[in-house]
């Protein structure tokens, strides 16, 4: 099958196309002819050498989510048969036309849904979900502030908020304040080099009761300032680093939570548990319109460098894709 392989780590350029051999599914799992992945900071960091596949599989192909169809299954699967078309994330290896990967980690993909659509659901709304719901607490009534609102996990979180009846702040670039509102964002705070944090607070003076952060660097300070007493920050990525100063004091005084989460280094058993909560609770919505993929480009695989210097540059809003097949 071919497959985009690192043999070394490094910008762009590292990433090499070429032959490489299937997958071969265990008894539990199943083989999913790749019709289309998408792309992921996880994914850049991967290629520069700072977020390994915890797996250590050789070769090291990169790539945390996939839509297709099932090819082959184990001896022990019962969840699908060769012909369904679904959806999914792992630690890697979705960057090539063929993975193997658990029956209770996919998920059907929606009927009146592409493959090429749902490449772009799994990690950001799998993501956006577990931090705002599952670890988040948000419930109906009550305020969430995501950062990175025109991102991949910014529009999942924007739907997912008022799917749930809950209101949503959001913090972009100006430029992309517009697809937040069409979303459904309540309020948009523009960052970049405007400072958000006086607007949120005049907006929401009894802060937010759950708060979902990507960036991290100075906004973690910020979070713990606009944060509602016992609320909760969930710290799902660091694009603007994670040693910064901040005030501890207001963490207690709040009596707030602060949560460093990510999919990719849990267990087996933990990742089926949130697939398995999420298919029950979050997949009819995208039957029934509520929820959608929110997708900036498509690239070829043979374009997965020119995709990368697309997300290097924060050119992009929603979601990249990649079309493996097709």
């Amino acid at each position: 099958m071919r497959a985009v392989v690192l043999h070394e780590h490094g910008g762009p350029e590292v990433l090499t196309l070429e032959e490489v051999p299937d997958p071969v599914p265990g008894p539990d799992e199943v083989l999913v002819d790749i019709a289309a992945t998408a792309l992921n900071r996880a994914d850049l960091l991967q290629r520069m050498g700072h977020y390994p596949d915890p797996r250590r599989m050789q070769p090291e192909i990169p790539g945390l989510e996939f839509a297709g169809t099932v090819a082959a299954i184990g001896q022990r699967v019962t969840m699908w048969q060769p012909g369904d078309r679904v959806m999914g994330i792992e630690a890697g290896g979705a960057y090539a036309e063929r993975i193997a990967a658990h029956e209770r980690q996919l998920l059907a993909v929606p009927e009146n849904m592409d493959l090429v659509e749902a490449a772009a659901i799994p990690e950001v709304f799998l993501t956006a979900w577990d931090a705002l719901v599952v670890q988040g607490g948000l419930t109906s009534g009550r305020w969430a502030l995501v950062h990175a609102g025109a991102s991949g996990v910014g529009t999942a979180a924007i739907q997912i908020a008022k799917a749930i009846g809950a209101s949503i702040a959001v913090t972009c670039s100006p430029g992309k304040a517009e697809l937040c509102l069409s979303l459904g964002a309540d309020i948009v705070l523009k960052r970049s080099p405007h400072d958000w944090l006086a607007d949120a607070q005049a907006a929401v003076p009894g802060g937010f009761s759950t708060v979902l952060d990507v960036v991290g660097g100075d906004e973690i300070d910020r979070n713990l300032q606009v944060v509602a007493p016992r609320g909760t920050i969930v710290q799902v990525g660091l694009m603007a680093g994670g040693s910064v100063q901040v005030n501890v004091g207001l963490l207690m005084g709040k009596r707030a939570h602060w949560i460093g989460t990510t999919l990719r280094a849990r267990p087996i058993e933990e990742k089926v548990a949130v697939t398995r909560r999420f298919a029950a609770e979050m997949l009819p919505l995208f039957d029934d319109g509520r929820l959608k993929p929110v997708i900036d480009r498509r690239f070829p695989l043979a374009e997965i460098a020119e995709a990368h210097k697309v997300m290097e540059s924060n050119a992009n809003a929603g979601k990249i894709v990649i079309v493996v097949r097709g």
